[in-house]
């Protein structure tokens, strides 16, 4: 039986990333549950992760109103899709990172062998310079960074980041091939997300997503469309 989980090797020790304010890829941590453990460990040799998503926003008209769009309506939200592509390892493959049984491990070679979905973990780790002069005010989102590394070893630090729960997920594809003028085999995946989550805040009806022209306990909120302004009436020009 293989080790995935055992990650002490070179291919997962850990680098070092320029501190900027712009967000970069190096700072992009991505983390499952590997075959074998409990816990969430970092998926490593990822080439790319990514996330997409989609709704239709259909239009109210109304006859006699002239060529006017009195509001649009939000449809239902598409799942959202992420993309999740590796470098193939003779003893890791994309489907052990997130805990199936596949490679030297067990059976799973199909996405029809897959009987239950999985959670996959992102944080954008901060640079330096934005932990310490950027994010006062919002520190119930941005939390010390305290992840468990792929090593499995606690790595503590000042620095903050941003977490993302991506709930009961499904692979929808997959893909790997092997050419003759490159040697690298990369595996591309694509993933079909149930839910999307931070992991602290109350979720439900009244979540505060800003924008808001008035609050739930009924005060006036902080920032709005002029759709609102003054009882919903066409705004004045001045």
């Amino acid at each position: 039986m293989g080790r995935p989980a055992d990650t002490n090797n070179y291919i997962y020790r850990m680098g070092t990333a320029p501190n900027t304010r712009a967000a970069i890829s190096q700072k992009n941590k991505v983390f499952s549950y590997a075959v074998g453990t409990r816990e969430f460990r970092q998926i490593g040799a990822v080439s790319e992760f990514g996330q997409d998503e989609s709704r239709t926003i259909d239009p109210v008209r109304g006859v006699g109103f002239g060529d006017q769009i009195a509001e649009l309506v939000p449809g239902s939200t598409e799942p959202m899709t992420l993309t999740l592509n590796k470098t193939l390892l003779y003893a890791v493959n994309v489907f052990q990172t997130v805990g199936y049984k596949g490679g030297v491990t067990g059976l799973v070679r199909s996405l029809r062998h897959h009987r239950w979905p999985f959670d996959i973990k992102q944080e954008w780790v901060f640079s330096e310079i934005v932990s310490s002069e950027d994010i006062e005010g919002v520190t119930a989102q941005a939390l010390p960074n305290a992840s468990t590394q792929a090593t499995g070893q606690e790595f503590l630090t000042p620095i903050r980041a941003l977490y993302t729960f991506f709930e009961g997920c499904w692979f929808n594809s997959y893909s790997n091939s092997s050419a003759a003028d490159s040697a690298l085999v990369v595996e591309n995946s694509s993933v079909t997300v149930t839910d999307i989550i931070d992991g602290r805040s109350q979720y439900g009806e009244y979540i505060d997503s800003g924008l808001a022209p008035v609050s739930s306990n009924g005060a006036p909120g902080k920032g709005f469309s002029l759709r609102f302004a003054g009882g919903s009436q066409t705004p004045t020009a001045q």
